[in-house]
Order: structure tokens, then C-alpha cells, then sequence
């Protein structure tokens, strides 16, 4: 009984001591790489806003208008933003580097998953920001032309410019994500198509009354020669 239970005693440290071999080193090793990603990212960031002028950036920002996309009343400091962006990009990095370290399959998987998302993901983020940055441009053009024609309701026009130029930002981004892509292809051929028949109907209804007075005319003109119909059209 006493050899039985030192027995499985001692088969249970050998696999708990082959486990530790296995696995404790990479883990080291992976903190190791990960601490001084964060060392790295850090002096990074640090010399990048003691060094770097970004005036020009600020300039090109405001001018450009996109500060006023994240509803800022104030300009937009860049130098900040991108020191963030280089500090998070060091951290994965790192991040990656230390799994990669313990050399299985589910790491290795995990990597090459984050390593082929990741350009799509920013990719994906520009085309959203171009989009919602030419939205608010497209729909303040419109809402000052629809101002200036005397249209009804010119906010509401705006309003419709900004959320179709969004959308098919969003349709687009989708796309290239691969991400529900029947999905957002059927909804914009619906919107568009929606778009096109209300347009048809709207421009139809406003020509019968034009046309109608136009056929409505007299047949005759004063010297008493007929009119053809393509006089009337």
C-alpha cells in the first residue's frame, strides 16, 4: 500500500517536474520580452513628445477638419495621439513576441490570426475615418446648397448625405473584412434601390403636372398650321 501511493507519488512530480520544464521557461522568457516591450514603448513614447514637432500635423488636422470629428471644441493635439499609437504597437509587439516564445500550436495560431487581422483592422479603421470625414464635408456642402436653393427642411438633407455616405463607408469596410459581406451588399442594393424608385417617383409626380399642361395646349397655332406633337414635348 505504502509503495503503491509513493509510487503515484512520484509519477505525479515527474510529470508535474516535465510540465515546469516545458512551460516555465517560455513563460520567463515571454515576461522577459514583454517587460522590456514596455521599457522600450515607454522611452519611445517619452522621447517621441520631447522630441518630435508636430505643428505642422496640428495644422493639417484642423484645416482638414478632422478635429471636429471627435466633437472637440479645441484643436486636436497630434503629438500625444500618435506617441499613444507607437507605445500600443510596441506593447503587441512584445505581446506577440512572448507567445510566440512558447512555440504550440494555439500561440502560434493566436499570432498568425493577429499578424493577418491586423492590416485588415487598419484598413478597415482609415476607411471608416475617410468616410465619416467625407461625410461631414459632403453634408455641410449640402445643407449650404439646399440653404441657398430655398429648400424645405435643409438639415434633414444633411442629415440624409451624412448617413448614406457613412453607411456605405461601413459597407465598404465590411467588404474588405470579409466580415457579413451578403449582408451589407443586399442592404445597400436596397437603399440604393429605394433611393433610385423614390427619386423616379418624386421626379415623375413633379413633370405630370408639366407635361400636362404642355399637352393641354391648343392644337392649332394663330396662323392655323398644325403643331406637331414634338412641339408639345
Amino acid at each position: 500500500m505504502i509503495g503503491t501511493l509513493s509510487e503515484i507519488l512520484e509519477q505525479s512530480l515527474q510529470r508535474l517536474a516535465t510540465t515546469a520544464k516545458t512551460y516555465v521557461p517560455p513563460l520567463l522568457a515571454a515576461l522577459v520580452i514583454f517587460v522590456a516591450a514596455w521599457l522600450i514603448a515607454t522611452v519611445v513614447r517619452a522621447a517621441f513628445l520631447r522630441l518630435t514637432k508636430t505643428a505642422w500635423l496640428d495644422r493639417f488636422v484642423v484645416e482638414s477638419g478632422l478635429s471636429s470629428l471627435f466633437g472637440r471644441n479645441r484643436p486636436l493635439e497630434t503629438a500625444p495621439l500618435v506617441a499613444g499609437v507607437i507605445y500600443w504597437l510596441i506593447l503587441l509587439v512584445g505581446l506577440l513576441t512572448g507567445l510566440n516564445a512558447f512555440n504550440t500550436a494555439l500561440t502560434t495560431k493566436m499570432v498568425e490570426a493577429v499578424v493577418f487581422l491586423l492590416p485588415k483592422l487598419a484598413a478597415a479603421g482609415l476607411i471608416l475615418l475617410a468616410g465619416v470625414w467625407l461625410a461631414q464635408y459632403l453634408a455641410r456642402s449640402a445643407l449650404i446648397w439646399a440653404v441657398n436653393e430655398n429648400l424645405p427642411q435643409p438639415r434633414r438633407i444633411a442629415a440624409a448625405v451624412r448617413v448614406l455616405i457613412v453607411f456605405v463607408a461601413v459597407v465598404v469596410a465590411a467588404d474588405h473584412l470579409n466580415f457579413a459581406r451578403t449582408v451589407f451588399l443586399a442592404a445597400f442594393l436596397l437603399v440604393v434601390g429605394g433611393m433610385v424608385l423614390a427619386g423616379s417617383i418624386a421626379l415623375g409626380l413633379s413633370a405630370h403636372e408639366a407635361l400636362k399642361r404642355r399637352l393641354a395646349e391648343p392644337a392649332h397655332s394663330g396662323d392655323g398650321e398644325e403643331k406637331s406633337l414634338w412641339n408639345h414635348l
